[in-house]
């Protein structure tokens, strides 16, 4: 099947199957742009009601680059990759100073933008202003490389690079949009990762990886990730209505959220309370203790395995005033229960705090 006979293959598919997603239904790039962002290593089912949320909130850039810092993280909380969060509040604010309020209207230009790479400036480029510039995700990644039978690793860069040449050569100059919609709407219903339906696909003729039953091998990539175990053990301090938090600097997970004061190992902790070095000069000031350090809480990250521990210390209230300048000493805060609720938090805080109510 030619080049050509392939790209008609794919739009006559897509207005039959595709999902109604709203920011499939505008050419306005900062709807695009947030949905793009938030769709980032994101589930569309886990993803559109953050969309919804962000759209509601925000429904312009202006009304993105004015919020506050600290609202922004809130609504991102529970998505993971708090980087994208952080990212979409600067290039709000890029957009808005250096481009007075309107986006970029080229591929090229779009680059510029904070936090926006190839595939996303392609995706902005093609279905807002139907530059013919192709995207690259992973759905395009297996379509093409089962269909042309490409088996060079997805991962590397040469590998990126003949990807990216071949969808350029494919995109046709009339409806780019539609085209790079249809090609990575196939890979998400059709063209899927196991168990494709491939002898009702458009394209099954033409197809190498079925022709020659490597459906499952291809695409190939050669993950090199290493996965880093981390365990923790956070101190939960109260008194009274208020509780010991702490906001996450830079270079770690979570930059910029806030959770309790922690220890952490490269091995499970003791079970005995008393080893809990962290808050150990405030041992004076404690009512009660509890450590369960059976319960673990877990959470999985690309890259690391996180399990967590909680120690708990109740405070008497008639020592708030020792427990806030031990706080003050650490670069801790002691804030109401209250006001901890509108912080942006790691979800393994937020599931902890459920399990406490």
């Amino acid at each position: 099947m030619s080049y050509k006979a392939f790209v008609h293959r794919l739009l006559e598919w897509y207005p039959l199957n595709k999902r109604d997603l709203p920011w499939r239904n505008t050419q306005n790039p900062y709807i695009i742009w947030l949905s793009e962002i938030i769709l980032q290593q994101t589930r569309v089912a886990q993803g559109l009601p953050y969309f919804e949320k962000f759209l509601k909130n925000y429904p312009n850039v202006d009304d993105l680059a004015f919020a506050p810092t600290e609202e922004v993280m809130r609504h991102w909380q529970g998505l993971g990759y708090y980087s994208r969060a952080r990212n979409l509040h600067q290039c709000a604010k890029d957009i808005i100073e250096q481009y007075q309020g309107e986006f970029p209207k080229t591929y090229r230009d779009l680059l510029k933008l904070k936090g926006v790479g190839s595939y996303t400036a392609a995706a902005i480029a093609s279905f807002a202003f139907e530059e013919q510039v192709a995207v690259v995700d992973g759905n395009v990644f297996r379509v093409l490389a089962r269909y042309f039978g490409i088996p060079t690793d997805i991962a590397s860069g040469p590998g990126k690079k003949e990807f990216e040449n071949l969808a350029n050569k494919l995109i046709p100059k009339d409806n780019p949009g539609e085209y790079n919609q249809a090609i990575m709407e196939f890979g998400a219903l059709q063209c899927v990762p196991k168990n494709p339906d491939c002898e009702n696909c458009p394209v099954k003729t033409g197809c190498f990886a079925r022709n020659n039953q490597m459906i499952e091998k291809l695409p190939v990539k050669i993950n090199k990730l290493k996965i880093r175990e981390r365990h923790f053990r956070y101190t939960y301090i109260t008194c009274g209505h208020e509780l010991i938090v702490k906001k996450r600097g830079g270079g770690d997970i979570w930059q910029g959220l806030y959770d309790f004061p922690l220890e952490e190992s490269d091995i499970k902790f003791s079970s005995d309370p008393d080893n809990v070095l962290l808050a150990s000069d405030l041992k004076d000031f404690v009512t009660g203790i509890v450590y369960n350090s059976e319960k673990t809480y877990r959470h999985i990250l690309t890259h690391q395995r996180i399990f967590a521990n909680f120690v708990r210390y109740y405070i008497n209230e008639s020592f708030r005033e020792e427990l806030k300048n031990w706080a003050d000493r650490n670069d801790f805060q002691l804030v109401s229960i209250e006001n901890f609720e509108n912080l942006a938090k790691p979800k393994l805080i937020s599931k902890f705090l459920n399990d406490e109510k």
